[in-house]
């Protein structure tokens, strides 16, 4: 049972009208985000150029690439910092408050991108040692933004609009990666321009060029740009007044912080310390008996859907290269400069975020508080079942050069229904339908079993993916399963991600507090019709 003071200033946060302060907090707290997409969209080409900087072979027909090894420790050591993150700054951020871990997650993204670009040695190792290094930190970094970002939306948006503006949030990945292809084209282009450059097949050496090592690290750097111009903004924000509320247990401090920066008159609540009641049975600890029962299956069901979504979604880079050399959007390695493949990789990563991937995520933003959490995650897991399916069985006949431009429809639509899907609601449903006190640790827990669903869609299917016959591997590879089975996999993870959707409950329209169960005087004092389906 909550006190009067809790539950007046609840219902003032869930029937408040959306002001200038939400968009604000849409573009502060998305800049995380924003940061991740850029960092993982260009480190896809920075590693292209490093393998010809740092690990050309002399004599060879083709430039060089990172080692195996090598490429998935530069890869991957990112994707094991967010997951650290994720779990910590999630635990964190339910033990000290939301705003007390806020800016250090920016600042720990601003001091990493700058050291990646920065990443010093007198050899390749050296070099790829410090990068991963910061890399890690970077992701660390990252990985606090997912619970702390979805979590401070949710607690400060209204029922109404709420889903709309945690998934604009999560929508500013897309920003993210449409400025890393613009500053990489504009970089390499740049540099291209002014060093002229041969073809590998005419220069090997001199294709490269000593500049290119300045290249990767203006991109790498200019990361940190977005992030460092909203960090005075961040760390100006109030905590959130839910938290106050709810967990510190100061209604008073809520609601001067909710006149403050919502423009609102919200009545001061003083705290009256015989109507405070603790109810026993809303007191339970994270995990206990009583939390299992409660929530044990939700929580289930938002890391495992989380975990299967991001297997399938990261494993979908695997063909991008294939994709993109079957078009004649990227011509063979050896036939372009460096700062020409880098240009013509990067446009095209572009094009396909431009029409597939960011155009899901501006769906969602516009639908989820009118078709609901549910439909959208439903509807994304079955399209990305049915198109893994069909560019699985009758794979050979998309290889086929009349079929590429099928190909490439449907492997933008499994983006599309990726991000107006599963990809928005993963992130979008923890923070809803966990109590206040738990909320963070929740999210962080669904979001880092996610990224464990990454590194295996990384580099499971990297491994995965090789062809079954020993010399068609990609070099320091062995054989698998080949492209067609991979695919298989896939779509049987998604109908897996498609049935664990319904373990999960629908928040749409009700306050956190009554999906949540968290404050039962509510919603006795004003009932609603999802009252009955409570969790």
């Amino acid at each position: 049972m909550a006190a009067k003071g809790q539950v007046d200033l609840l219902l003032q946060l869930d029937q408040a009208k959306t002001q200038l302060y939400h968009i604000k907090a849409v573009i502060i707290s998305g800049m995380g985000f924003f940061t991740d997409a850029y960092d993982l969209f260009c480190i896809s080409l920075v590693t292209k150029l490093l393998g010809r900087i740092y690990y050309q072979v002399e004599g060879s027909p083709k430039p060089g690439i990172l080692p195996p090894n090598v490429a998935a420790a530069v890869n991957g050591v990112a994707l094991c910092g967010t997951l650290a993150g994720q779990l910590f700054f999630g635990w964190l951020g339910d033990k000290i408050g939301r705003k007390s871990v806020y800016g250090i997650t920016l600042m720990l993204m601003i001091i990493s991108s700058i050291g990646s670009g920065l990443s010093f040695g007198s050899s390749p190792k050296a070099v790829m040692a410090t990068l991963c290094f910061f890399r890690f930190w970077l992701g660390f970094g990252i990985g606090g933004d997912y619970p702390l970002s979805a979590t401070i939306m949710a607690e400060y948006s209204n029922k109404k609009t709420r889903g709309a503006f945690i998934a604009a949030v999560f929508a500013m990945q897309g920003f993210g990666i449409l400025a890393g292809g613009i500053v990489a084209m504009a970089v390499s282009a740049t540099f291209r321009a002014v060093y002229k450059t041969p073809a590998y097949s005419v220069d090997p050496i001199g294709s490269t060029g000593p500049q290119a090592d300045y290249v990767w690290r203006i991109i790498l750097i200019l990361g940190a740009l977005p992030a460092a111009l909203t960090y005075y903004s961040r760390m100006k924000m109030p905590e959130t007044p839910r938290y106050t509320a709810l967990v510190a247990k100061n209604a008073e401090k809520a609601s001067q912080d909710m006149s403050k920066v919502m423009g609102m008159e919200v009545e001061s609540q003083k705290e009256i310390g015989e109507e405070k009641v603790i109810d026993k049975r809303n007191s339970f600890g994270l995990l206990s008996r009583e939390f299992l029962r409660r929530h044990g299956l939700h929580l289930l069901g938002t890391a495992s859907t989380w975990f299967l979504l991001d297997i399938a979604y990261y494993s979908q880079n695997l063909f991008q290269k294939d994709i993109f050399s079957a078009v004649g959007w990227l011509p063979r390695a050896n036939t372009m400069s460096a700062m020409e493949e880098l240009f013509k990789i990067a446009r095209a990563q572009f094009l396909i975020a431009l029409c597939g991937t960011v155009p899901g995520y501006w769906v969602t933003v516009f639908l989820i508080d009118h078709i609901g959490r549910f439909t959208i995650q439903l509807t994304g897991f079955f399209f990305m079942t049915v198109f893994m399916f069909v560019l699985a069985i009758p794979y050979h006949h998309w290889t086929l050069k009349e079929n590429n431009i099928g190909f490439i429809v449907i492997y933008g639509l499994t983006f599309f229904f990726a991000n107006f899907g599963p990809n928005s609601t993963t992130f979008i449903v923890p923070a809803e339908i966990f109590p206040a006190r738990f909320r963070s640790t929740c999210h962080g827990i669904s979001a880092a079993a996610g990224k464990a669903g990454a590194i295996i869609g990384s580099f499971g299917f990297l491994y995965a993916a090789q062809n079954q016959d020993k010399s068609k591997v990609d070099p320091g590879y062995p054989a698998g399963i080949g492209m067609k089975n991979a695919l298989m996999v896939l779509g049987m993870v998604n109908v897996f991600g498609f049935l664990l959707t319904f373990l999960v409950p629908e928040p749409k329209g009700r306050s956190l507090e009554e999906v949540s169960g968290e404050n039962e005087e509510v919603d006795r004092a004003h009932p609603t019709g999802a009252e009955a389906t409570s969790v």
